[in-house]
């Protein structure tokens, strides 16, 4: 069975009339949601570096929206929004069984262990505090989306 980023792109005829398949890798889609662009920006940078494709929102609404529009394989999510904050992002995707299992990961400033828990009650999988370490922040997105991959599929 072929990894869920993968996908076949185009075929064509060998010469000796075996079809040949080419494989193009279908990159993570991920959703970093920060009111901060600096913060965006160096998610951006590295994980784009690492292999995904990286979409940004800087309020809860347009981050809704972008769900709406295109569901992503992950998202980050800040929790001081302008708007809705990130617990009630996290509320509304978790109520909606389309969007209720795309891993969320709580990238925040907001370092209380109170604040962690209702996050992770919420149904974040992960919570990071700023600053943050680029190579942490990678390492833990590729292990939840390696974890979502290998999940068996509901039927």
């Amino acid at each position: 069975m072929l990894n869920k980023f993968f996908t076949t792109s185009s075929h064509d005829r060998h010469p000796f009339g075996t079809r040949r398949l080419y494989f193009t890798r279908v990159r993570p889609y991920i959703l970093s949601v920060d009111d901060e662009q600096d913060v965006t920006d160096l998610v951006q940078f590295h994980l784009t570096r690492a292999g995904c494709e990286v979409a940004t929102a800087a309020c809860g609404r347009e981050a809704l929206a972008s769900v709406a529009a295109r569901r992503p394989d992950l998202i980050l999510l800040d929790l001081m929004l302008p708007d809705i904050d990130g617990f009630g992002i996290c509320e509304i995707l978790r109520r909606d069984p389309a969007t209720a299992a795309i891993p969320i990961v709580l990238l925040t400033a907001w370092a209380t262990n109170d604040a962690r828990s209702l996050g992770l009650e919420l149904g974040a999988l992960d919570y990071l505090t700023k600053p943050f370490s680029p190579r942490d922040l990678t390492a833990r997105v590729q292990q939840l989306l390696n974890l979502r991959n290998e999940s068996p599929r509901p039927a």
